[in-house]
């Protein structure tokens, strides 16, 4: 018998998905939460063997993946099965970010959330074995594809707050103002590492180039090189360089 905590927002699903679970003679509900704030809180006051995990939670601090990281730092391969309807880049990517790659596994709702599929899951999680929805799997990729491919990725936080305001036209002294700095020579500082960090400090020595290939690199979220012809290309998907076009 496996003592589980379900965590679901939706009490209605919640209660039915229970009933479901009691119902195969193999689950016992030992908790049950409605937010990941809750599910850390129980987790870690009474260890369940398995927890069952909603990906989106209302209301708390913590999504459902968040919550599953926060309680692994304290019970280290604590095995949980996600599963979730949402196709959200922020859940993969928090999925991908939180390390909890052992000891898991993560489905679509819509197909595989009836006891008699979810029951097996829990078993495997429980004894060490993982199982990632293909779909979910190829979702996961594509976001870190995403992620390593998206310039803001090389910016640090002040950098990218910087170059959102310098997009918008604004001259340094408006975007210390805008962002509560007390010296504009700061913002400047923060342009040259925009600009060394999407090597734009290789390619013109005018600031009012830089300015303008670096809120194009912006807009077009994705990193723009220019050859000493002037001539603006971006990666396509083969890895060639080809023309930019806006």
């Amino acid at each position: 018998m496996l003592n589980l905590l379900l965590v679901e927002d939706n009490e209605k699903l919640r209660r039915a998905m229970k009933a479901g679970l009691v119902a195969t003679g193999e689950v016992h509900v030992s908790g049950e939460s409605a937010t990941g704030d809750e599910a850390v809180t129980q987790a870690l006051a009474s260890p369940p063997d398995v927890i069952l995990m909603d990906v989106q939670l209302a209301g708390g601090t913590f999504n459902g993946i968040q919550a599953a990281a926060a309680i692994r730092r304290e019970l280290p391969r604590l095995p949980v099965v996600f599963y979730s309807i949402q196709d959200d880049d922020s859940y993969y990517r928090d999925f991908r970010e939180s390390g909890i790659l052992t000891h898991y596994a993560y489905v679509r709702k819509s197909n595989y959330l009836l006891p008699t599929m979810v029951v097996p899951l829990l078993r495997d999680a429980v004894a060490g074995r993982s199982f990632v929805d293909p779909e979910i799997a190829a979702r996961v990729q594509e976001v870190r594809h995403k992620d390593e491919n998206d310039p803001l990725a090389l910016l640090e936080p002040i950098e990218r707050d910087v170059v959102r305001l310098l997009a918008q036209g604004m001259t340094n002294e408006q975007i210390a103002r805008q962002l509560g700095l007390r010296d504009a020579r700061a913002v400047s500082r923060a342009n040259g590492q925009i600009y060394a960090a999407w090597h734009l400090a290789d390619t013109t020595t005018d600031e009012k180039v830089g300015r303008t290939r670096a809120t194009l690199i912006y807009n077009a979220r994705q990193m723009i090189v220019w050859g000493e012809d002037g001539v603006a290309r971006v990666q396509n998907a083969q890895g060639q360089w080809i023309p930019f076009d806006i």
